[in-house]
């Protein structure tokens, strides 16, 4: 199976687990009337909603460069990374102002959450066995959308523990106080989450650089060549485009080296990169060292 198909197989696997687990929590949180459950239930439909957003995005960037995205559709999935990133920080402000109002209003007494207790263990390993495949795919095809969805689910294995604890301990101490405190627990973790997400898509959008060790690691490569050529000052360029990456170096080479030669070496550097980076595209600007003694004047 290719790397466009596996993306699609775990997106569908993220939309099917999610309409499962939403529908089952806010039907066990409306019998309860637990307010942690139902925070569950809305922290799962943002999931769902995200993972609809996944999968339009993988669709949309594994197609081809055309005459209106030259470059490719890769930054649908950074969009979808940061539609992604505000689904979960809204989900967690409003699980905050309802539970929230819950403790200032009065807290009523729930009936029995036994049932709730089943759900969120069921939840919790459902949502660790998906998200785990999720991020397996995402590490290989480099997907900055699955990733998010994986982060997403991966918030819901942990959210749904803290409430699946939550039940637990009001059932054996009987104080109801403790759903709202939990509910509360629960957006804090999910919003910082959603911050994560929503600012490392941002930067791609924004055409930041890539990590400094991926620049250490392409400057490594290039000074191999040191007794022939060198980087120019700020020569690299290098972005995120969705799971691709985008690599422009300006080399400077001695003013006798040959065309074939210049042309020879431009290659061996791009096979170089590729081997660390295969999912990218590379141009290389070759110049002569003399240009260095103009740029002084």
């Amino acid at each position: 199976m290719d790397t466009n198909k596996k993306k699609k197989l775990a997106a569908s696997i993220s939309i099917t687990s999610n309409i499962f687990l939403t529908t089952l929590k806010l039907i066990v949180g409306i019998i309860s009337g637990s307010l942690s459950i139902i925070s569950e239930a809305i922290h799962s439909l943002s999931d769902f909603l995200a993972s609809i957003i996944t999968y339009f995005s993988v669709v949309k960037s594994s197609e081809p460069a055309d005459d209106d995205h030259p470059y490719g559709h890769g930054k649908y999935e950074d969009m979808a990374g940061f539609i992604e990133g505000l689904l979960i920080i809204s989900a967690a402000i409003f699980i905050i102002f309802k539970a929230t109002k819950k403790i200032v209003l009065g807290i009523p007494s729930e009936t029995e959450n036994s049932l709730g207790i089943i759900v969120m263990s069921v939840a919790v390993v459902m949502n660790f066995l998906v998200s785990s495949y999720i991020f397996k795919v995402a590490k290989t095809s480099d997907s900055i959308s699955l990733y998010a969805d994986g982060q997403h689910l991966r918030t819901d294995v942990y959210s749904s523990l803290g409430v699946l604890i939550g039940l637990l301990l009001i059932k054996i101490t009987g104080n109801h106080a403790l759903d709202p405190i939990i509910a509360i627990l629960v957006a804090a973790f999910i919003f910082r989450t959603g911050h994560t997400i929503t600012n490392k898509s941002w930067m791609n959008l924004l055409d930041h650089s890539l990590p400094e060790e991926d620049i250490k690691q392409i400057e490594q490569i290039i000074n191999n060549y040191s007794g022939i050529t060198k980087l120019k000052i700020h020569g690299i360029k290098a972005r995120r485009l969705g799971p691709t990456k985008d690599i422009n170096l300006t080399l400077q080479f001695k003013k006798d080296t040959t065309i074939c030669e210049c042309h020879k070496i431009c290659d061996e550097i791009e096979q170089s990169i590729r081997k660390i980076y295969p999912n990218c595209s590379i141009s290389i600007h070759a110049e002569p060292m003399i240009m260095i003694e103009n740029e002084k004047l």
